[in-house]
Formats: C-alpha cells, structure tokens, sequence
C-alpha cells in the first residue's frame, strides 16, 4: 500500500507538539540512552521501536486503567494503548531526526461487535515510508520493526470490513485524541474508541 502524505512538507514528520513531545526532558534521555546503543539511524529506530513495544505494556493486555495520550507521559506511566504507544514511539524517533508519521487501521473490535481504529506509525528511510506496529506482542500478535516488509501486529480483511487507511498524519487524528483526552480511564475509553476515521 503506498501511503499518502497529508502533509507535503516532510519536515511536518519532524515538529514536536502537544502530543509527540520530543522536547521534554525525560524523551530526550530516553533518545540518548537509546542511540549511545546504536551504530546508525537504523538501529535506533529498531531499538526505540523495540522498547516501546517491549517495555511500555498495551493497558488493555495489562489491565491498567490509565490513559496515555502524550509521548513524555507515556514513557513516565510506562503504559497506553496503541494510540499512545504510537505517540511515544513518534517523539523518540522525531528526537534523533527521523521523520515519523502516524497512520491508522479499520479492525474488528475483539468482542466483535463492529469496529475500532487502531494506530500504528511509518518511519521514513531510503526515501521510503515504512509503517511499523509498537503495540506490543501477546498471542497471535507478533510485530516486528522491519524495512523490508511490513511486520505489523494485524492484516485488515477486507470480507470483514477491515481496511488499512493510507493518509500518513504528521499529529495525531482529532478524532483519535478527542477520545484520548476525554476518556477518564481505559473502561470509559474502550467503549468510546474512535470506529472509522
């Protein structure tokens, strides 16, 4: 699938913001205790990713009533959901100067009544976007950071309604945040998750 910019400016996948607050103190030691383990922008990327999917648990698969929306917060509660986990994932990566977007899938809900957006981000290298999935890992999900060829936790299926969205945001959705930031916690916010974009 070729992702679509819905910004033209690549330098947009760079900005720090409300959300992806690659500015504040605690991303930037996380970045720099990150990249004096990397040789080149490439393992960082792929140990950022990693310690976002890996150390920060999906509240959900946890149990953690919290809501994350903000990278630093995100990192210092050391939980969220998709959205969030994407938004940390963004502001390490934006930290050492590699453009990220965030992007967004149509799936099934797990109970199976309708449908919920789940987020993930694309990394930009060798003049390519390449989305990658930090949700974290459980049974039958097995994301992996990869450039060449998608190793996403999750494959939409069309017959079910499923779709990948091609429009690479340099922010967030509002749609998605509004729901972050309106969820008093993870009980409220799984019953009010965003269902299409």
């Amino acid at each position: 699938m070729e992702l679509i910019q819905n910004t033209p400016a690549l330098s947009a996948y760079l900005v720090a913001d409300e959300v992806i607050d690659h500015g504040h103190p605690l991303v930037r030691e996380t970045s720099a205790r990150l990249a004096a383990q990397a040789a080149d922008s490439y393992a960082y990327a792929r140990l950022a990713f990693e310690f976002v999917r890996d150390t920060i648990p999906h509240s959900q698969d946890s149990g953690d009533p919290r809501v994350t929306w903000r990278a630093s917060d995100v990192l210092e509660q050391g939980t969220g959901i998709c959205y969030a986990k994407s938004h940390a994932l963004a502001a390490l990566l934006r930290a050492e100067d590699i453009p990220t977007g965030l992007c967004y899938q149509r799936l099934a809900a797990d109970d199976g009544a309708g449908h919920v957006v789940h987020g993930l981000v694309a990394v930009r290298f060798n003049g390519a976007w390449h989305r990658q999935d930090p949700r974290g890992n459980r049974s039958g999900v097995d994301a992996r950071f990869s450039l060449d060829g998608e190793r996403l936790a999750f494959v939409p299926d069309p017959e079910s309604s499923e779709l990948d969205y091609p429009d690479l945001y340099a922010e967030p959705h509002p749609v998605v945040l509004s729901a972050l930031k309106a969820a008093p916690d993870r009980p409220h916010l799984w019953k009010t998750l965003p269902t299409a974009l």
